[in-house]
């Protein structure tokens, strides 16, 4: 464990009982964090309004820090500093900034354990759950660094006339990037996206969400450890209703994780201002389990499809189409897996899945699951909240028998449950899988992996895996990443990831002859001249 994390310790506690708390057996008399250690990450907020909100810990309630509060003021202060250090570095070579971006893979790996504490406080997630966020950062800025130049240099392209005609295309950067990050991956999430519009020359100002703060400013601080100047990345604080707006206003691009309903919000604001925009939204994330699935295979990827992070993942599955010929052995040795998992609100390695992050999402989910029971749904395994385990825990659940007029039919629940479908004709369960309105990941579990792509290739999302969860894609960084239909719009990752942070810009330059008549040639001589040039290029087989 890191040192910054004091000694406060103590079982789950009711979070809604009032009074005077005993420092020895109740873990919210005294603060998760050394204050020595919380200031040193709340300095890099910009605020200055004297006001500060206080987050806890959902593994027991325990307070963790207050958090520095910005106003309007503070979020324009911000992109002043931003604007002038990215007008510095803008002018630094690719080179450079690729070494300093390639610098954080090491600190990133030599400091997870600081990491994984620090997410695990903050959101209470299992421990194998949180190493999958300094994993992916070190991933993300490796490949980066390693392919800026294949992303970023000058590209020769065909002129018009060949070898008098020479064009150039440059990557220009768009200028300061606003990005506005969720809790469900809070160190992940607040860096993937800002990593490759730093290389591409951009600064950044990014809002972290209000629950998972400390991990987002433990990602800045890192940033400046590698190197990138300290004013490139500036992070505001509060609610997004209040700074999301003025971001908007002042951003050369907007890059937001977060529910459909907000994206569409800040892409209407987007528009207005015609800036570029990305947006990863909500899912309703379908596996198919075909005939001829490894059926220990598809069950032991269900078990992390669905409850990985508890289920608060863009990713995760929610919905589960079985083939009729595997159904029966397919349910049988997912739910076993399922109720074999270790359950538990922990900082150690032990825990299979750790707890929701707080009691709206708490709400949400018992809503889905008790709405479903009460109208004929089964529950196969779990089914009830735990706050024996941890004041928001819910258990992974598995439902069949889930009907259009439930709830959790349709609708994202972000949280440990699956609704389990079993099909006949394979078109019909493609056809399924595309019902709704969400197009974000899928996967399919068969032994035939070509047939596999196939299936695919006829799922409306943006990301499909085959034989496994999520991984394939969202771990192989040079693969864009994104939603179709409402689950977004644009990509991170790949070039895809670093292209919308720039400018295209072409520069021709013109040797010899120019574009008109010449030598005493008459408007229509000129034109005769073209067309048969355009006839003779065509017969060469120029583009």
């Amino acid at each position: 464990m890191s040192e910054a994390i004091s000694g406060a310790s103590g079982g789950p506690v009711d979070p809604t009982v009032g009074g005077p708390h005993d420092p020895e057996h109740d873990p919210r008399a005294s603060y998760a964090l050394e204050p020595e250690y919380v200031a040193r990450l709340t300095e890099r907020v910009v605020a200055t309004t004297g006001r500060t909100t206080q987050v806890h810990s959902p593994i027991n309630g325990a307070p963790v820090a207050n958090i520095p509060q910005s106003s309007t003021d503070d979020v324009a202060e911000a992109f002043r500093r931003a604007r002038v250090a990215q007008a510095a570095w803008a002018r630094v070579s690719v080179d450079e900034r690729a070494r300093i971006l390639h610098r954080l893979h090491d600190i990133v790996l030599d400091r997870q354990a600081e990491i994984m504490d620090l997410i695990q406080l903050e959101s209470g997630k299992a421990r194998k759950h949180a190493f999958d966020e300094p994993l992916h950062i070190a991933l993300t800025a490796r490949y980066y660094a390693r392919t800026a130049h294949r992303h970023l240099d000058s590209e020769r392209r065909p002129g018009v006339v060949p070898a008098l005609t020479k064009v150039e295309v440059n990557r220009v950067p768009k200028g300061v990037v606003g990005i506005i990050s969720p809790w469900n991956y809070p160190f992940t999430m607040a860096l993937c996206d800002g990593l490759p519009a730093l290389l591409a020359g951009n600064a950044v100002v990014t809002k972290p969400d209000a629950q998972t703060m400390l991990s987002a400013l433990l990602g800045a601080r890192l940033l400046e450890d590698a190197g990138f100047p300290r004013d490139l990345w500036q992070v505001v604080a509060g609610p997004g209703r209040e700074l999301g707006p003025p971001i908007i206003e002042r951003s050369d691009y907007i890059c937001f994780t977060g529910s459909t309903a907000t994206g569409k919000v800040i892409a209407k604001q987007a528009a207005e201002r015609l800036i570029g925009c990305s947006l990863e939204l909500g899912g309703k994330n379908p596996i198919l389990v075909l005939r001829d699935a490894d059926i220990e295979r598809a069950a032991e990827g269900a078990v992390r499809a669905c409850f990985s992070n508890a289920g608060q993942l863009c990713v995760s599955t929610e919905r589960m189409f079985v083939a009729d010929a595997v159904y029966d052995r397919f349910v049988e040795r997912f739910v076993a897996r399922t109720k074999a998992m270790s359950l538990g609100a922990t900082m150690d390695w032990d825990a299979d899945m750790g707890t929701l992050i707080s009691a709206d999402q708490l709400e949400t989910v018992t809503a889905h699951v008790d709405d479903a029971a009460a109208k004929g749904a089964r529950v196969l395994a779990g089914g009830r909240a735990r706050p024996d385990l941890a004041p928001y825990y819910y258990e992974p659940t598995i439902l069949e028998g889930v009907t259009p007029e439930m709830t959790c039919f349709g609708n994202e629940t972000f949280g440990p449950v699956v609704s389990i479908y079993r099909f006949h004709d394979e078109a019909d369960a493609i056809a399924r899988a595309n019902d709704g309105e969400y197009g974000l990941n899928g996967s399919v579990y068969t032994r035939d992996t070509a047939r596999g792509r196939a299936v695919a290739r006829q799922i409306k999302c943006g990301t499909v895996n085959v034989n496994e969860a999520f991984g394939a894609t969202f771990a192989s960084i040079d693969a864009p990443m994104g939603g179709m239909r409402e689950s977004g719009m644009g990509r991170r990752q790949g070039s895809e990831g670093i292209h919308r942070y720039t400018e295209t810009q072409s520069v021709g330059t013109q040797r010899l002859i120019r574009f008109g008549p010449m030598l005493g040639m008459s408007d229509e001589g000129y034109a005769k001249f073209m067309t048969a040039s355009l006839r003779l290029m065509d017969k060469l087989g120029r583009a």
